[in-house]
């Protein structure tokens, strides 16, 4: 890929605002501010923005219950985030969805999903309406590897090519499903060995290599756009975290998470050293993207901290719409 070095800036930013949201939320939800239940994107960075960096506002994602990366790498509002997460007015869900609800859909985000394997039949109906609307709209269905051995996951796969739809289907195969091993749970190598099945395109990549995500995530989503139907990536990767913050985490080799901590396996450190020996960057220049990327995640927490709760009152607001006053 050419990609400008003002990309590629942009995509190292994106990276530092999921990593230290993240990190923000693991304390803050220590502390007690971050209510319910919280799934981090620590260690996966690079999926989320090298597909997000392929994508225009109207293009649509579907997400999981480890969603913020996704939701940050879609352009989203941190401010309103942090919010969400501390239960407050002001987040998207007015205070009520929390961290597994996000949903912003002026910028295509259509939402989290607390339920595993929820976003597959979401981003087909989403590629379905570009399709029949005659838009270059494309969906990028996130979902992680355990939820490929959910029945809407071969529902959606199948239907997506029988009917050429523009969806992309980006698998984060990060080892383990809760606290599955992959190679305990599924006969097959690789999860896109399952997109054969469906006569789908599909193609393996170093999820914690910030540029072959990038690559793929084009070839797909051009050939999505251009009417050729969906494509699977397989992005392999791991979380650094437990399954959700507050587990007791028995069931993973401390030497194994160790090891992808280092900084041959860490996707940011990786990117960095692509960026300095391509002439993209100094150390400084991106110091100085930490720096700033620090301080609009201490704005976020200030922003959070300051607002208020829901009143009581707005309970039962939001619960139910008129879908046909909708539709009109």
């Amino acid at each position: 890929m050419n990609l400008s070095h003002k990309k590629l800036l942009e995509m190292y930013e994106t990276m530092q605002k999921i990593r230290q949201f993240e990190f923000q939320t693991a304390k803050s939800f220590a502390e007690g501010d971050v209510l319910g239940f919280v799934h981090l994107y620590i260690g996966e960075e690079a999926i989320a923005t090298g597909v997000c960096a392929n994508l225009v506002d109207g293009d649509y994602i579907t997400s999981t219950h480890r969603g913020h990366g996704h939701i940050i790498a879609k352009g989203a509002d941190m401010n309103k985030m942090m919010a969400e997460l501390w239960g407050k007015e002001t987040g998207y869900c007015k205070g009520k969805g929390g961290s597994m609800h996000i949903a912003d859909t002026e910028l295509g985000i259509l939402g989290a999903n607390g339920i595993v394997g929820g976003g597959f039949t979401l981003a087909t109906g989403a590629a379905f309406s570009s399709m029949m609307l005659k838009t270059d709209k494309v969906c990028i269905c996130f979902h992680g590897d355990g939820s490929t051995a959910e029945g809407s996951f071969h529902e959606a796969m199948n239907i997506a090519t029988l009917w050429n739809l523009p969806v992309v289907f980006v698998n984060e195969n990060n080892l383990y499903a809760v606290s599955c091993r992959i190679t305990n749970g599924m006969a097959n190598e690789n999860t896109a060995d399952r997109a054969a099945g469906y006569a789908m395109p599909s193609e393996v990549v170093d999820g914690n290599d910030i540029l072959a995500v990038c690559d793929a995530a084009k070839r797909a989503i051009d050939r999505a756009r251009n009417g050729y139907g969906p494509t699977y990536i397989e992005c392999k990767t791991y979380r650094w975290r437990g399954h959700f913050e507050g587990e007791p985490e028995n069931y993973r080799n401390p030497e194994e998470v160790k090891l992808w901590k280092q900084p041959d396996h860490d996707p940011i450190p990786r990117f960095e050293e692509y960026l300095k020996d391509n002439g993209v960057a100094t150390d400084e220049d991106l110091k100085a993207v930490q720096e700033k990327v620090k301080g609009m995640v201490k704005e976020a927490v200030k922003f959070a901290a300051e607002s208020s709760f829901p009143a009581k009152e707005s309970a039962l607001e939001d619960v139910y719409t008129d879908i046909v006053e909708e539709a009109r």
